[in-house]
């Protein structure tokens, strides 16, 4: 698929350092306490690029699935955590793959639905969803005392609106996260019922920070992006956030997407 229109640079919303311990929720964004240290950032189009989710830590892959509608999010779980559970294991290698979460929809605020489901805004910082401590703790849980000699997290993503996005994803090429930059933070997720958290990292400003997208995204087409990995000498995470496509025509569909997270495991 042609690349539509090159992009020189982007704005990435890094977070300021600040002495207070960020806290970010999934939905009464209210009550954020991340500082934003927007930044401007060479932006790389990807499309035809070989990339390595052991290297990069993220890939493109053809990938067509059988849920035709999304929005019943019982029967996309269904339906849907199997196919991503199939697709990890293909694209990693492991012994198995299991979903760790029912699908999570987002909406662009332009459409007008950001917030009208649990977790449905999109992510406007830069940030890696879970951290070392957060990543050991989800894979010795589902593995329910199996022992394993690796784990690895995974992001699977997918456009569901037609191209062009209007909020596309960026994601930042591992090999130039130094590590430094991240930031321990609290992701809360807030309901009715009470709010329960885990911890993640936000992330701050690195000017040898590569960020990369994929322009024009279908809904056949998936993004699989590494969030955390036990093995070491390899990507082990990849900060990623949305952005605000600078040249997305005015009446571009506003963005629809969801994803799905899976942990992989190969066995002792």
């Amino acid at each position: 698929m042609p690349q539509s229109g090159a992009r020189d640079a982007i704005t990435i919303n890094y977070s300021a350092r600040e002495p207070e311990r960020p806290r970010y929720f999934a939905n009464d964004h209210s009550r954020d306490t991340v500082v934003i240290d927007a930044r401007t950032m060479p932006i790389h189009g990807m499309r035809g690029q070989p990339t390595s989710l052991d290297v990069e830590g993220f890939i493109l892959v053809d990938h067509k699935s059988a849920v035709t509608d999304f929005a019943d999010r019982d029967a996309a779980a269904q339906m849907h955590c199997p196919e991503i559970a199939e697709l990890v294991k293909s694209v990693s290698g492991a012994d198995a793959v299991f979903c760790n979460s029912p699908p999570i929809m987002r909406f662009s605020e332009r459409g007008g639905k950001a917030g009208s489901s649990d977790n449905s805004h999109p992510a406007r910082f830069a940030h890696v969803d879970i951290s070392d401590a957060t990543g050991r703790q989800f894979a010795e849980g589902r593995a329910e005392g199996r022992p394993f000699r690796r784990a690895a997290h995974y992001n699977v993503w997918r456009a569901l609106s037609p191209a062009p996005q209007d909020v596309p994803l960026a994601l930042c090429d591992a090999r130039t996260v130094r590590g430094n930059e991240l930031i321990l933070a609290d992701a809360v997720f807030d309901s009715p019922k009470g709010d329960w958290s885990f911890e993640g990292y936000v992330v701050a400003h690195d000017p040898g920070h590569r960020w990369c997208w994929y322009p024009d995204l279908t809904a056949d087409e998936a993004i699989v992006f590494k969030t955390h990995d036990s093995e070491m000498g390899v990507a082990r995470l990849m900060p990623h956030v949305a952005f605000d496509d600078p040249l997305s025509p005015p009446d571009a569909t506003p963005r629809v997407s969801i994803e799905m997270r899976a942990i992989a495991y190969w066995w002792s």
